[in-house]
């Protein structure tokens, strides 16, 4: 029962950033900018394992991965400037991200 609870929840957080993005891009795009998932992500693994290092490990690892995804967004937020459609956009920003976490979780070590 509580993973419909989180299920929900990030429904809901979903239909927040997109109602702000409706009436104002900045704002929706500051919603989406929190790290609340990520926080409720490290709470509910607290809850369940108690254990300090996984929590600690998992932290780093978030901390590493987030910044390797965001040239996801590159080729999107210069669409307009760059006379691609959003789909080319989208795809161009899937492959530059796959590349850059990829090749993290290619070559870095894993302990």
């Amino acid at each position: 029962m509580l993973k419909v609870y989180w299920w929900l929840l990030a429904s809901l957080m979903l239909g927040v950033v997109m109602f702000t993005a409706e009436r104002n891009p900045r704002w929706g795009a500051f919603v989406l900018s929190l790290p609340v998932l990520s926080m409720l992500a490290m709470i509910l693994q607290w809850q369940q394992t108690s254990d300090l290092l996984a929590t600690s490990r998992f932290a780093r690892e978030t901390l590493t991965l987030v910044p390797l995804g965001l040239p996801f967004f590159i080729p999107l937020a210069f669409a307009d400037r760059l006379g691609i459609s959003f789909w080319s956009a989208f795809a161009i920003g899937l492959v530059v991200a796959s590349v850059s976490v990829g090749g993290w979780l290619w070559f870095a070590q894993s302990k």
